[in-house]
């Protein structure tokens, strides 16, 4: 297994970005470019899921093999069920050199700060 037990099942690119909150109250945008990533397992991501969001499962272990195809000057909206697992993937993804890097926590806190729906 991987250092963290991270993998990476590449569903499709977004073209999104890191959240940048637009004002006191209101949803976040999302930029062009940017990768939102559900770090949970393939069965939790089945079971809903950000719109457009790639799958990556923590749990894996070609973890650091396939995260180091992702480009370290991309930028990422990472989350999971509960925050943690993104939480760990960010750290590792930070000590990999990648500088712009969002936990957005857990599915309905990432669709809530994106504006991205949850679909099947």
């Amino acid at each position: 297994m991987s250092m963290l037990g991270i993998g990476l099942t590449l569903a499709g690119t977004v073209a999104l970005a890191a959240c940048a909150p637009s004002g006191e109250g209101e949803t976040a945008t999302l930029e062009t470019g940017t990768v939102v990533i559900d770090v949970r397992t393939p069965a939790e991501f089945a079971g809903g899921h950000l719109e457009g969001a790639l799958n990556i499962d923590v749990q894996s272990p070609d973890a650091t093999q396939e995260l180091a195809e992702l480009d370290p000057d991309g930028s990422y909206v990472l989350y999971c069920r509960s925050g943690n697992r993104a939480g760990a993937a960010l750290d590792f993804l930070q000590a990999q050199g990648f500088d712009d890097v969002v936990n957005a926590g857990s599915v309905q806190e990432a669709a809530d700060e994106t504006g991205l729906a949850i679909v099947d």
